[in-house]
């Protein structure tokens, strides 16, 4: 049959204690052990006091000059050790990030329609100088953007300019125009598109939202216009394919059209009205402005941006 003594809960100790503890068992004295800490020798006895009132046991005991571990002192020297130096190690490892030898997992909130413009150049980079970094990406809400930043569920999230709060971090990344997508030999269109020609044509949307205008249909409603939307779809490349092969225009940003249209033979032209750029920033939390981890991917998403 065991004897156990009274439990003792982790949150009953200040890890100051603990210090203490290695301290004093280390140099053989309060004295000493003050030395070490930086502590005077009052505050060292005090912190000893506290320790012999939680563990209810002496710890250590004088013998002429020289201070003698109890038992349960010395069955707690090893594991308090171990812990110690992996906590040092953990935090030392949190301090510093080196890429060559690092191995991070981080999440990225990246829309479908960023990652073709992204994600290539971005893992040529950390292929080479991160060879055991992982990047994930994932869809957000935009309403969440904030949340997911905060709790640490997105390392990072690239989009257009959004609203948001003090504890979020931007860095503008660069602006994206809006063109129009339009098949080679549109019997409809000469050198240029003239908006009498846009609005008399049907039109194709692409966005990830069920319904909902555009910047451009907020552009032209301001002007009390309205264009033919034929066809709602969900990816860039796909409206790209329905405009090859089709009289129907495609509305979207500049450099997300290129990548989809790198295969087919589409014409990209000017918009033929005045719609804002759109600007693409970069996200993260206060909370991990100056970690290194996170500081080094924003470094590398900047380089190519």
């Amino acid at each position: 049959m065991g004897y156990r003594g009274p439990a003792m809960q982790l949150h009953q100790i200040d890890l100051n204690l603990l210090l203490v503890l290695e301290a004093i068992y280390t140099e053989g004295s309060i004295t000493a052990a003050g030395i070490k800490l930086h502590l005077t020798q009052p505050a060292v006895s005090h912190a000893l006091s506290r320790l012999r009132d939680l563990l209810q046991d002496p710890l250590f005991v004088r013998e002429g000059r020289t201070m003698v571990q109890t038992s349960l002192a010395r069955a707690l020297m090893e594991p308090l050790r171990r812990a110690l130096r992996g906590l040092e190690i953990a935090l030392n490892e949190v301090a510093r990030f080196e890429p060559t030898t690092a191995s991070k997992q981080f999440t990225v909130g990246l829309r479908d329609t960023f990652e073709p413009l992204v994600l290539p150049a971005l893992m040529q980079r950390v292929t080479r100088a991160a060879p055991r970094v992982r990047i994930t990406t994932v869809r957000f809400e935009r309403r969440d953007l904030e949340a997911e930043l905060a709790s640490g569920r997105l390392d990072l999230a690239l989009d257009i300019l959004l609203p948001h709060g003090d504890a979020i971090r931007r860095r503008r990344l660069g602006v994206d125009r809006m063109v129009v997508v339009a098949r080679r030999r549109h019997p409809r269109l000469g050198k240029r598109l003239d908006l009498k020609t846009y609005l008399a044509l049907g039109h194709v949307v692409a966005s990830s939202r069920r319904a909902g205008p555009g910047v451009e249909d907020l552009a032209l409603a301001r002007r009390g216009l309205e264009r033919d939307v034929r066809l709602r779809c969900q990816h860039y490349y796909a409206a790209c394919r329905v405009v090859e092969q089709s009289d129907l225009l495609l509305t979207a940003p500049e450099h997300s059209v290129r990548v989809a249209n790198q295969e087919l033979e589409n014409r990209i032209l000017p918009l033929p009205f005045k719609v804002p750029a759109l600007d693409v920033n970069l996200y993260w939390h206060a909370n991990v402005e100056n970690e290194p981890a996170n500081r080094w991917l924003r470094d590398q998403i900047e380089a190519f941006s």
